[in-house]
């Protein structure tokens, strides 16, 4: 394993181009009328395409209701399925009972449909169960369920086992504060599950923190199923004193290459604002490694920067189409999450944002447009 650095000498390549600018976005339609939604991922066979029932791709993603200020939604978070035919979005309700997760609310994960026909849910649990206050001790849980029909509309069996199946322990730093919030808070969540197609060996991918001597500790964590569960292996990436929140990593294979994924904000890097809000990657010959940043600095997608809080938690499909949801959109360049709830409420979107297509070629890619 070789553990791939993002450094200062990474970042001072970036450079705005059209090649790496997401295009502006322009009215966000919402696919839940009183629902936000976040951070989507398919439910994906085991090759990896996007699990189809009753003719439509069945999804998940993080809602919270549509009221108060936005960045309170990750106190309410749940994990919510949803039918997609096209761009139309119909929605199946919670994935899990109320008080199903181990936690207080659930994060960003994904999810697997096995042989067997269940489906492996691996998600975030954020807090702790019934907790009278929010904290944000992070674990990252598993639950197998079996699809049905309930009325002729797709649901998951509600009485599953949900099993915490890693916490930030060995090279990684515990996730377990009480207080914070998102941007101040350790990580070890956003499990992505990936199947290394060399060995066929099952992987999950986390958000990470890591040792530093500062705050800016992000990392990717690595771990391997085994017939006992899951080994947690050194990180694939570090960007210490770099960047403090790493989040949502993910793996695409293609032709040969492995590439793996993530997203941040520019208010996670050191110092603040001195790199954009987008995907980034690094690319390997194995997923072990040895890793280069992509497009020499490791940005992928940006948003553009009259627009720069537009869109986020960008993921990579293995057809190289690239999904996210409409976060921010205004035009003060201020940090909108830092506004009063009515001025952030009105700019906020919630809302999955315009499909984009991605070309990779060795250690280059250019996006195709939406």
């Amino acid at each position: 394993m070789r553990t791939a650095r993002w450094t200062p000498h990474h970042l001072a390549r970036l450079a705005e181009a059209p090649a790496t600018t997401a295009p502006t976005i322009g009215r966000a339609l919402r696919a839940l009328p009183y629902h936000d939604i976040w951070d989507s991922w398919p439910v994906q066979e085991e090759d990896g395409s996007t699990a189809v029932v009753d003719g439509a791709e069945l999804w998940m993603a993080l809602t919270a209701p549509a009221v108060g200020h936005p960045e309170q939604r990750h106190d309410r978070a749940r994990i919510r399925l949803l039918a997609r035919t096209a761009d139309r979005w119909r929605d199946l309700g919670d994935v899990f009972p109320d008080g199903a997760s181990p936690g207080s609310r659930e994060w960003s994960g994904s999810a697997v449909r096995r042989l067997d026909g269940t489906v492996s849910v691996f998600y975030t649990a954020a807090g702790l169960r019934g907790e009278s206050r929010t904290t944000f001790r992070q674990r990252v849980v598993e639950a197998r369920a079996r699809l049905g029909a309930v009325d002729g509309v797709v649901q998951f069996e509600p009485h599953v086992e949900h099993h915490v199946v890693l916490r930030g322990e060995g090279p990684y730093l515990p996730a377990d504060e009480v207080e914070g919030g998102p941007g101040r808070i350790m990580a070890f969540r956003d499990p992505g599950r990936f199947r290394d197609p060399a060995d066929g060996r099952e992987y999950l991918l986390i958000a990470a923190s890591v040792p530093w001597r500062g705050h800016f500790t992000g990392a990717v964590a690595l771990a391997g199923a085994t017939t006992a569960g899951w080994d947690l292996l050194p990180p694939l990436l570090v960007s210490a004193g770099v960047n403090h929140e790493i989040e949502r990593p993910h793996m695409v294979v293609h032709q040969g290459r492995y590439y793996l994924f993530f997203c941040t904000s520019r208010q996670a890097f050191h110092p603040a604002g001195s790199a954009p809000t987008g995907l980034y990657g690094f690319v390997a010959p194995a997923l072990t490694g040895p890793y280069e940043p992509l497009n020499g600095s490791g940005l992928v997608i940006q948003n553009p920067p009259a627009q720069p809080d537009q869109a986020y938690a960008w993921l990579v499909l293995p057809d190289r189409s690239v999904e996210s949801f409409v976060n921010y959109l205004s035009t003060d360049g201020g940090d909108p999450r830092l506004a009063e709830p009515e001025t952030a409420r009105a700019c906020f979107g919630g809302t999955a944002a315009p499909t984009l297509n991605l070309a990779l070629h060795e250690a280059g890619t250019a996006l195709l447009g939406a």
